[in-house]
């Protein structure tokens, strides 16, 4: 007992050690019995509301020696540990100081722990059980250990409490089972979850429900439907809960009239539907894209929790109604972290992230809630998004002022943010510092690494990954092989492409090929990257003809751009990037009838080219620029300074590139004047007015960077002394002394 509790007390209690089974001739009553009209103290536990009003009982059962009755100190304890002001550490205290618990007692602290966030907790007073108490335990007890052990995921330790079980005479009690079949499914292991399922000989509904609810979140919906008819055919009477776990599996198909039919099931049948069942509905309405649904039953609903609002307000904003998710999140009553993470989110995912920033920055104002770790990685990948280092710098800084402990999921994000950010050098002292490195940790700095082009390093850290024996996924093999694209390392490319399912188990997918065709056709090998794509197993994806459409583009080769742009349309009519690639090539050749051709039938389509638009952070403060933009306040300032670039550029014997322009423009001055307006020079033009000599220029832009504007980031770099630093589409170039790090393979 703590210092402060023993001082409330007149008497101090007296901690009696445990005694071993075999000294003890008095074995641990089950359920002795008081006479509540003896001993009234025991009844006044019922009606406790406080700890503070336990701790008074517990202090006058010492006094009185009542506290040492097995059946007093076990309603002491449930009132500590189960009760709603339950206190885990006191309970434990309390416990601590029964001399001889009996099993009743020990059963309710074992369940108390196995509901609690640390379930670890329940497992070691199981082991202690078995040292300290007389009886074995019985069917109430191995539910609650094998809870315990279905929330940690701890398979072996499971199947040892389900033998356990079997040498009890216990193999065929309902609740075990029911308890089996759900720790089974929550570690993955759907086909002994099933088994036990079968072999349960009275199933109740809670064995049914148990064995649908893992099918539905074991991802096979099909088969918890099915089981579904077979609970019906056997007059098992479904409830709330039931189809709770039916509803999940129609959202996991997302089969809406599937789904609509269990509505109309659950009025015709008149089950409860309270709030969990009304959620599960407008879960599986929102998901299978019946927001008018949605709406309606949202609407109607008389109690609605955060789980509501939020289904709401992420279905408007993957909608694209982002007004209307705003205005959900103002309507809401209460808003904890978990409503601002929803809004936060909803924006970062959805290729909103300013909008994502905006409200992050709303948070920090509000006193309605403190950011937790899903809005640090959500900030963190919308700051990575746009390149924004200084709210970055922010985020990491508050991790640390606030002793916020790095999990793999923030490293990850703190990595995936810097090296974005354009600052390896910091994202590998994250990596390096990192006291536990999953593979996800692994693959975002192998993917730093590619991004600014240094291939060998990349491949050397994916050695050191496989030196920690950690296994390497599909995402780390993605970026392994972008490493090998940005650097022109193709054999070693090839290697680690042939070796993925044969040694790691890892089996290419779409984006593997692509990479393959991308190694291939960035280093001229087009005719091998073709051989490539017609073995595929797999149908090609639009992302494999890209990538040899891209190729294409970079070696002139006409004629199998042309394949490659028609196999791509055919998968995806409205690929406007398709169109504006074999422009490219058309262009670059001087071919200006048929990229008139092109912007025709892109006009016929109602297809636009995704307009360029570069940005660039300021004090803290993100800047975009998009082609021939005017609208910046100091613009006048931005293209004077655009003016000297070309003057100085001219100076050094500068000419510029123009069979990169995308449109047919007469007259030379009139080229001069488009390329001089790329969105990238203007970002580069604000950063040499607005930042000090000393500090990187970091301009982010959304498309590739052409030829033209690469060559003059090149000249500027050299011209002013500035370092530059312009993240594209698929890579960071670094741009220093009149050179770049992509050593012009790009």
């Amino acid at each position: 007992m703590s210092q402060k509790l023993m001082a409330t007390q007149s008497t101090p209690p007296v901690c009696l050690p445990r005694h071993s089974k075999s000294n003890n001739p008095n074995p641990c009553p089950l359920s002795p019995t008081v006479n509540n009209d003896r001993y009234p103290i025991p009844s006044l536990i019922n009606q406790c509301n406080s700890t503070n009003q336990l701790k008074q009982i517990h202090a006058q059962m010492l006094r009185t020696g009542l506290f040492f009755d097995p059946f007093s100190a076990g309603k002491l304890i449930t009132a500590s540990a189960l009760s709603p002001f339950s206190s885990l550490d006191y309970a434990r205290q309390v416990f601590d100081q029964i001399p001889q618990p009996n099993l009743f007692t020990w059963n309710t602290l074992i369940r108390a722990y196995a509901s609690s966030p640390d379930p670890t907790q329940s497992l070691l007073v199981f082991l202690q059980l078995l040292h300290h108490c007389e009886h074995f335990p019985d069917k109430f007890t191995f539910p609650f250990v094998i809870k315990a052990a279905s929330e940690l995921k701890a398979f072996r330790v499971g199947r040892a409490f389900h033998g356990m079980a079997i040498k009890a005479s216990l193999s065929s009690d309902v609740y075990i089972l029911n308890s089996l079949v759900h720790f089974y499914g929550s570690c993955g292991d759907l086909d002994l979850a099933y088994m036990v399922f079968v072999k349960t000989p009275q199933k109740d509904v809670v064995s049914w429900n148990s064995m649908i609810t893992v099918f539905a979140q074991g991802g096979c919906p099909e088969e918890a439907l099915e089981l579904f008819r077979g609970m019906e055919k056997e007059n098992v009477k479904p409830n709330d809960v039931t189809m709770v776990g039916v509803l999940s599996a129609c959202t996991k198909k997302l089969d809406l009239e599937c789904g609509r039919w269990v509505c109309s099931y659950i009025e015709r049948n008149e089950i409860n539907v309270n709030l969990t069942l009304s959620n599960a509905m407008l879960d599986m309405y929102m998901k299978c894209g019946s927001f008018e649904d949605a709406k309606r039953l949202f609407d109607k609903m008389q109690e609605k929790d955060i789980f509501s609002w939020t289904t709401m307000l992420d279905g408007y904003a993957k909608l694209g109604e982002y007004d209307e998710a705003r205005h959900v999140f103002d309507a809401m009553p209460s808003k904890d972290i978990a409503a601002w993470n929803a809004l936060i989110s909803a924006f970062e995912q959805n290729g909103k992230p300013k909008e994502a920033l905006a409200v992050f920055r709303e948070l920090q104002l509000s006193k309605d809630a403190k950011p937790d770790e899903v809005t640090l990685v959500c900030a963190l990948s919308a700051s990575a998004q746009l390149g924004a280092m200084d709210l970055g710098r922010w985020i990491d800084v508050y991790i640390k002022k606030h002793g916020i402990k790095l999990n793999c999921h923030l490293t990850t994000s703190l990595i995936d943010m810097y090296a974005k950010c354009g600052d390896l050098k910091k994202a590998l002292e994250v990596f390096y510092l990192a006291e536990r490195k999953d593979v996800f940790v692994w693959s975002a700095t192998i993917a730093g690494l590619a991004m600014h082009g240094h291939g060998r390093a990349a491949l050397d850290l994916f050695s050191k990954m496989l030196e920690a024996k950690v296994k390497p996924n599909a995402v780390t093999f993605t970026n392994v092989l972008c490493a090998c694209s940005h650097t022109g390392l193709v054999n070693e490319g090839q290697r680690l492409f042939y070796q993925m399912e044969p040694i790691f188990g890892v089996v290419p997918g779409e984006k593997h090929y692509a990479c393959m065709v991308d190694i291939l056709g960035r280093s001229g090998l087009l005719q091998e990257a073709v051989k490539l794509i017609e073995k595929m197993p797999i149908l090609p994806t639009a992302s494999v003809w890209g990538a040899l459409l891209g190729a294409c583009r970079l070696h002139g080769n006409i004629e199998l751009a042309e394949q490659a742009c028609s196999r791509l349309l055919e998968l995806d009519p409205r690929n406007h990037g398709a169109y504006v690639l074999l422009s490219n090539i058309y262009a670059k050749t001087g071919k200006w009838d048929r990229v008139s051709g092109l912007r025709k039938i892109m006009r016929d389509f109602g297809l636009k080219k995704e307009p360029g638009c570069s940005s660039i952070e300021v004090n803290g403060i993100v800047h975009e620029f998009l082609v021939g933009d005017n609208s910046h306040k100091l613009s006048k300032e931005i293209y004077s300074k655009l003016d000297e670039i070309e003057a100085k550029l001219k100076s050094v014997g500068y000419v510029p590139n123009k069979s990169h322009l995308l449109q047919l423009v007469e007259e030379e001055d009139m080229k001069e004047q488009a390329l001089n307006l790329h969105s990238e020079k203007l970002a580069i033009a604000y950063g040499l007015i607005s930042m000090g000599p000393s500090q990187p220029i970091r301009v982010v832009k959304n498309l590739r960077v052409c030829v033209e504007c690469h060559s003059v980031a090149k000249l500027i770099s050299g011209l002013y002394y500035r370092e530059i630093l312009l993240r594209d589409r698929y890579r960071f170039h670094h741009f220093r002394g009149g050179n770049c790090s992509c050593m012009d393979y790009w």
